[in-house]
């Protein structure tokens, strides 16, 4: 599936807190308000429906992926469906949290949104895979302004009593689609063709945009004050964008092109990506420093692992085990439902205290279902397997993925939540690349991309690649396992004096006005 983050600081002081609340509460009594109450229902069910747009797009792309890719001869390129549209969304990311904080959420979520229709429409009349690539790379840039402008419409609009309950609405909003997307992706993929999958979905478009916009636009419009307004974007950070952008895609061209000149277009890309991600990730994040650092790294860990996975799922469901795209995309389609459900305990007010621990335990059940699906390799397995075990870790996800949201919105001042949402989105797309060029290498190293049209077509399986899935599988069940550690890492636990000075907001790299990171969106995981 496509999937849907940040700078950093501290937690707020009493009386920047009593700012932030000024900036951010609503006017109506806040006991008496919900996230469906009078004073926040039409907008709550506008960028809902933005959710539910990404969510079908997710679903039912996925499903149809397999196919497209045989049809175009493009299946030793499968991963580059999946990475191109991150890649890119790195630096839609980074250019939204700059747009948002300095002029407010409205431009780069509409602007996204275009994105993201025009994305779907150049993919869905490619006739060669490259032109596919490159639609899903123009869907990345629109997913990646789209999340990070959610994310500030959520933190301007929304008390944060009430960011727990809007970010397991936005799980909801993956239930129907999760169950849907993959029955009516399949059935026009068989009857129709795969084209008409990605040729569908911008009509959706129209639904949100005349939901969402007008309430945005009277509730979250706008700098936080005047002097943001007035400040340009921070041209150092879009410089570390660009770089973040192609860095990752050299990498992932260099990890698919297994040969020994590659190595020069993959030095390239190291060279670029670095001094990016420590110039626009919160300072600490690589080491797992407490607090905020080891939010917005959770959040790529778990991503990226579970994403660059559930990549692989359908196909190798398809030419493995001979189902159609059909029945192998409503394999993770219970899925959808259990992220809600997951998403649900952690808004309870009673579990926060325990929030820690539920997110331990979630990224053991991502953890246990990645390492599970490849058992289905096994002839003798049930096919059904695969769906239970998606089941378990789609519950983890939800757990984790609400959970670290919540967490950096409780970091981020109002004029920073664009900066860090950015933050978040950046590790969450861009461990999506790196895992997902590891896992394509792999696959492709061991004969993956001999899974071709005529080998696999008809839904027949090829049988004869099982070893290529398995190196994806087992390697990203060890990443999420490594993210049950992060978790114990969340919460600053430094004991500060009742009379000792504020400590100084934690910056991302050397000292630059408010820019931004990303969140988990459009194309990267669930929020």
């Amino acid at each position: 599936m496509a999937a849907l983050t940040l700078a950093t600081m501290t937690p707020l002081e009493p009386r920047d807190a009593d700012v932030a609340k000024t900036s951010r509460a609503p006017s109506v009594p806040d006991a008496a308000e919900s996230v469906l109450g009078r004073s926040h229902r039409a907008l709550s069910i506008g960028i809902v429906s933005v959710v539910v747009l990404i969510a079908f797009e997710a679903t039912a792309v996925g499903t149809a992926m397999p196919v497209a890719a045989r049809e175009l001869d493009g299946v030793s390129l499968y991963a580059f469906a999946f990475s191109g549209y991150f890649t890119t969304s790195l630096f839609g990311m980074v250019l939204a949290g700059q747009w948002s904080d300095r002029r407010g959420p409205l431009g780069a979520l509409t602007s996204g949104i275009a994105a993201f229709g025009a994305g779907l429409l150049l993919s869905g009349t490619a006739g060669a895979m490259w032109l596919f690539i490159l639609g899903r790379a123009v869907q990345g840039l629109g997913g990646g302004l789209v999340i990070v402008a959610l994310y500030v419409v959520v933190g301007r609009a929304y008390p944060e009593r009430l960011r727990p309950a809007i970010m397991a609405a936005f799980a909801a909003g993956w239930v129907v689609p999760s169950i849907v997307g993959p029955l009516a992706s399949g059935a026009v993929t068989e009857h129709l063709g795969w084209r008409w999958v990605f040729l569908g979905i911008p009509v959706l478009v129209l639904l949100p945009l005349a939901l969402a916009l007008p309430q945005i636009r009277s509730r979250a419009a706008g700098p936080v004050d005047a002097a943001a307004g007035r400040a340009s974007f921070d041209r150092r950070r879009i410089r570390l964008a660009l770089g973040i952008s192609l860095g990752a895609g050299l990498l992932q061209y260099a990890a698919q092109d297994l040969r020994w000149l590659s190595l020069l277009p993959g030095a390239a890309g190291a060279a670029l990506l670095v001094p990016a991600v420590l110039g626009l990730l919160p300072r600490g994040t690589y080491r797992a420093a407490r607090g905020l650092p080891s939010v917005v790294l959770l959040r790529g860990v778990a991503a990226g692992s579970f994403i660059a996975a559930e990549s692989f799922v359908p196909l190798m469901l398809v030419t493995q085990r001979g189902l159609s795209p059909t029945l192998a995309g409503f394999s993770l389609a219970a899925g959808g439902a259990t992220w809600a459900l997951g998403s649900w305990v952690q808004s309870r007010p009673r579990v926060e205290p325990y929030r820690e621990r539920l997110m331990t335990v979630g990224m053991v059940l991502v953890a246990g279902s990645i390492a599970a699906a490849p058992s289905v390799l096994v002839a003798s397995v049930p096919v059904w397997t695969v769906a239970v075990a998606w089941a378990f870790g789609c519950f983890g996800m939800g757990l984790v993925i609400s959970s670290t949201s919540v967490l950096l919105l409780q970091l981020s001042a109002p004029e920073q939540a664009g900066t860090n949402s950015a933050a978040l989105q950046i590790s969450d797309a861009l461990s999506n690349v790196i895992l997902l060029a590891m896992g394509g290498a792999a696959f492709a190293a061991l004969g993956g991309g001999a899974v071709s049209h005529t080998a696999a077509a008809s839904s027949g399986a090829s049988g004869s690649h099982p070893a290529a899935f398995a190196a994806v599988f087992l390697p990203m069940a060890a990443v999420a396992l490594a993210g049950a550690w992060v978790t114990t890492r969340v919460r600053d636990r430094t004991p500060s004096a009742p009379s000792a000075p504020p400590a100084p907001p934690v910056q991302a790299g050397p000292p630059a006005p408010p820019a931004q990171a990303g969140p988990s969106a459009p194309g990267s995981a669930r929020t």
